[in-house]
């Protein structure tokens, strides 16, 4: 189903669980479990005139099903406008759990209820609608859980089916007001095909730390329970809870426990904190060092206890150890320590349970220095959970042969927030849901069903990415290419409706692609370049235009749903165009100043003007929404970083002055050049013109003091004209050069442009011109700038691999989309002959040596294997193999060029090629699986570029 599809059911009130997460669409209002706001044949009210259904549980059943049954009543309250039938009820949503519920198993007997696919399924519900299921009852909405989970998930599904969203509370979405809700008659059966699904809670302060202390009084009971129920919403069943400065769940209030149990929310501990001992537990209660080889009856007595505190509830353990405070624990891979260690600690949980030691959850995470110990052959029993993690940045380090199931499973630990080399990560919301989908299809398709985990940070603002995250995590296999390419709109009509989903979703999309680029933290004066490609301008115009784009719709936004707007759009949008905005201004005050500009003081002015802005839009978010509900959670510093730890508080970063002389003076500045002109003994030299990406260069005339100056400004060269020709400079006036081409032959020219100021001041502008070979009847992207840039999905032949396909991945990439070969398991290919590849016609302006640079995700060597390799081919030459190694670990040959890689969110891999003038024929070869093709760049002259790179060349046709 396509999304003007989805789109158009959202607006005729009809939801379909189809799918996981918002995309539930269907094509009309008969199908199984749909809800709707017209009555179909057969179909039963939840909401009639404004009066919402009874919802009944029996009070015998878990506290889950229970909880669960109140917060549907109340979703369904505030969606019906809050009336309540005072008569005996004749129609009514039964819920309960199958062996816990005399009234369900009762119907499910009586009535010949088919409980396949439900009954002994884990999480597994049912949705029917049923006749006379009981005395004084004549029609009831049957939700029928296979466990305590699986009727709680039954009746937050309806919750969501009825329009209110998992954000409700977190984001203050408004449910909608609906006089009717019809439930259709069929029988829908679902479960979840991932067994842990869930969120860690990390890097708490300043934002959630301040917010829950002034909203909560702490990360107390009352906290949590509102972390529960978002989980729960999301259908979601896991909780590494918040450890940090310094948190300890179950020591800080003995209620959290009691409570995620009641709730149903399964609670483990993060990837260095074994044996459900929190971190900051050791500092409180543990007596000399954390140290193994020295401590080891301590620390055993320290995670007996923490297994003991459990008292039966529902855990999963973390096994093994890392050093104090997130570290390694030694040098080198211990690897006979940490086997015993484990053994160890099996041993205290076989003994504290009393049961097989198999029969109790656990996993050992495979995070940063511990993956080598399993690289190295390192190995804990089959039972046990192997976590694998991604590298703190979206990317997976490793994943299982597919083959090679284990009774313990896999699981991934995976990142939206880190505090980290090279740079931490906290502010917003930079992880682009197709990347974060594409890492866990990859998990998915090598076995990961056991256990997926994200950190997330303070919760906000990453609200989108743990929605997609979740549903994804619910059903893999529906979460498909089309699911992905609909989600942003469709989280979007889940939040605000259908009327602006499309819009809406559009603009979370760009913001957070454009934020991917460059992450805030990493932003810096030296980011968008200034001198080349005109970077930061087109950077500044896409902020801008996006902006607009945002503040237009904004307008037509219900009142209703401004809070959840200014928390899930406009603030990210106006937060991230502002600093972007700030450091360019900076970028320019420190340049201009450089070159003894005037304008630079103005340009510290603004950059003062943005740093005040900055703190504008905060208050915004934290006071002038919500009653100020949100206080405290935009507090995280993003400006002023230095090194890889944030600053304490945002610093507005060194600004440059000029001394400014009362009289005008002249100054000249070139494109791909910082210098001012005049230089002594040599004249500035641009770039070469060409007709096709480069017409025009910069040229700009400034003054560097208080008064005007005349110039004039003329070309030696007929074919050649400059304007303005003369004319008066109070601050800066750029020159714009005009070619005849026409009256050019081919081949290389050269003018000179002629700057007078009236203060006795000459420039000589170089301006060589380049008129290359018309190839005519060449089709392709024609080189133009010394460059040939594409986009990978612009491909003019895709041949695909055996058994698969070559499918565009949306928005992954700097400039558009990413193009991956799926599926992504099995060997390697070979390249050459009618194997799997990309073709692209290139027209080459002449003969010679080219560099092809590959642009692709910084996927890493998932499997080990020495690296993800593809090949390069241009005409009838061999594929040239070209290995992308990437790897964090630090020391490591390949990790400066991992470093790069996430800084930049991209991997950049060269080969040099001979190609002839005219037309030619580039092939991208697949070899290994995993990688995501994102831009390719044929480059004839190799000088300097932006950060981004030239925009993609003209396609001849």
């Amino acid at each position: 189903m396509n999304l003007a599809t989805l789109l158009s059911t959202l607006v005729m009130g009809c939801v379909l669980a189809a799918l996981p997460g918002p995309a539930r669409a269907a094509t009309d209002c008969s199908a199984p479990a749909a809800v709707c706001e017209t009555a179909s044949r057969d179909s039963l009210a939840l909401v009639e005139r404004g009066v919402p259904i009874a919802v009944l549980v029996d009070a015998e059943d878990a506290a889950a099903v229970r909880l669960a049954a109140e917060a549907l009543r109340d979703d369904l309250a505030a969606v019906s406008g809050g009336n309540v039938s005072t008569d005996a009820p004749r129609t009514a949503v039964i819920a309960g759990t199958l062996g816990h519920s005399a009234r369900i198993d009762r119907i499910v007997r009586e009535r010949g209820i088919d409980t396949t696919g439900v009954a002994g399924v884990w999480e597994g519900y049912l949705l029917q609608v049923v006749d006379a299921p009981e005395p004084g009852i004549e029609r009831a909405l049957l939700v029928v859980g296979a466990d305590r989970r699986g009727t709680a998930f039954g009746l937050y599904e309806l919750s969501r089916r009825i329009g209110v969203s998992p954000w409700t509370w977190w984001a203050d979405v408004p449910p909608p007001r609906r006089a009717s809700l019809h439930i259709a008659p069929g029988r829908f059966v679902d479960a979840p095909k991932v067994k842990y699904r869930g969120i860690f809670i990390n890097d708490e302060e300043p934002a959630l730390g301040g917010w829950s202390r002034a909203t909560f009084g702490g990360t107390n009971h009352r906290f949590y329970e509102r972390v529960f129920q978002l989980i729960l919403r999301h259908k979601a069943n896991y909780l590494w809870p918040a450890m940090w400065q310094p948190r300890a769940f179950y020591d800080d209030d003995p209620r959290n426990a009691e409570l995620a149990d009641e709730y149903g929310v399964v609670i483990a501990t993060s990837h260095h904190e074994p044996m459900m001992r929190a971190h900051d537990e050791w500092s409180r209660y543990g007596q000399g060092p954390w140290d193994y080889t020295r401590n080891a009856e301590t620390l055993q007595r320290f995670w007996r206890g923490g297994i003991e505190r459990l008292q039966g509830r529902e855990a999963v353990v973390t096994l093994g150890m890392r050093g104090d405070g997130d570290e390694a624990m030694t040098e080198g891979t211990a690897t006979a320590l940490l086997e015993r260690i484990v053994a160890d600690q099996r041993r205290i949980i076989g003994e504290v349970t009393g049961k097989p030691v198999e029969d109790t959850p656990q996993v050992w995470a495979l995070y940063k220095e511990v993956q080598e110990y399993h690289d190295q052959g390192m190995r804990v029993p089959d039972d046990v959970t192997l976590l694998f993690a991604d590298d703190n940045w979206g990317n997976i380090r490793r994943l299982p042969d597919p083959a090679a199931a284990r009774p313990g499973g896999y699981g991934v630990y995976y990142h939206f927030d880190y505090v980290g080399g090279p740079r931490n990560y906290k502010w917003l919301n930079t992880t682009q849901v197709e990347r974060a989908w594409e890492q866990m299809r990859l998990a998915w398709a090598h076995g990961v069903e056991r256990v997926w985990v994200v950190n997330v940070g303070d919760i906000k603002p990453m609200e989108l990415p743990i929605s997609a995250f979740l549903d994804q995590a619910w059903n893999p296999d529906a979460a498909d290419l089309e699911w992905i390419t609909g989600y942003p709109a469709a989280w979007a009509a889940e939040q605000f409706g259908a009327t602006h989903a499309r819009e809406i979703g559009g603009i979370v999309t760009r913001y957070t692609r454009y934020n991917a680029r460059r992450k805030p933290e990493l932003l810096d004066a030296d980011t968008w370049s200034l001198l080349h490609d005109g970077e930061a301008e087109r950077v500044i115009g896409e902020w801008d235009a996006l902006e607009q784009r945002t503040l237009a719709l904004a307008g037509r936004i219900p009142a209703s749903h401004r809070d959840a707007w200014v928390q899930l759009v406009e603030y990210p949008v106006l937060a991230s165009a502002n600093l972007n905005r700030l450091y360019v201004a900076v970028a320019r005050n420190r340049l201009y100043a450089a070159q003894g500009r005037a304008s630079a003081n103005k340009w510290a002015d603004e950059a003062r003007r943005l740093f005040e802005r900055d703190a504008e839009l905060q208050r915004m978010y934290e006071r002038d929404i919500a009653d100020g509900k949100w206080v405290h959670m935009m507090s995280q510093a993003r400006i002023g970083y230095t090194h890889w730890q944030q600053p304490e508080r945002n610093i507005l970063p060194a600004l440059a002055s000029v001394d400014v002389p009362a009289r005008g003076v002249t100054g000249v500045a070139i494109e791909g050049d910082a210098r001012r002109w005049p230089q002594p003994a040599t004249s500035p030299r641009l770039a070469p013109l060409d007709p096709v990406a480069a017409t025009s260069r910069a040229v700009e005339i400034f003054n560097g003091g208080r008064g005007p100056v005349e110039f004039t400004a003329r070309s030696t060269q007929p074919w050649l004209t400059v304007t303005p020709a003369q004319g008066a400079v109070d601050d800066a006036q750029p020159l714009t050069l005009n070619v005849d081409w026409a009256a050019l032959p081919e081949g290389e020219h050269e003018a000179v442009i002629a700057i007078r100021g009236s203060d006795r001041t000459e420039v000589y502008v170089q301006v060589p011109v380049r008129k290359p070979p018309a190839h005519r009847g060449a089709r392709g992207f024609v080189e133009g700038d010394g460059v040939i840039a594409i986009e990978a999905p612009r491909y003019a032949r895709a041949v695909p691999p055996p058994g698969g396909a070559w499918q565009v991945i949306p928005q992954l990439g700097h400039g558009g989309s990413g193009v991956a070969a799926w599926p992504a398991t099995g060997p390697g290919l070979q390249p050459g002959g009618d194997g799997a590849r990309l073709e692209y016609p290139l027209v080459l302006d002449a003969a010679g040596e080219v560099e092809v640079r590959v642009t692709m995700a910084p996927t890493l060597d998932i499997r080990n294997r020495g690296g993800l390799r593809y090949a390069v081919s241009i005409g009838d030459e061999a594929p040239q193999v070209v290995t992308m190694r990437l790897d964090p670990t630090p020391g490591d040959r390949d990790f400066q060029a991992w470093e790069r890689a996430v800084i930049a969110h991209a991997h950049v891999a060269g080969s040099r090629h001979a190609a002839t003038a005219g037309a030619n024929t580039l092939r991208l070869w697949a070899m290994d699986p995993g990688i995501v093709f994102q831009r390719i760049e044929v480059v004839t002259d190799p000088r300097p570029r932006g950060t981004l790179g030239p925009a993609e060349s003209r396609l001849r046709e």
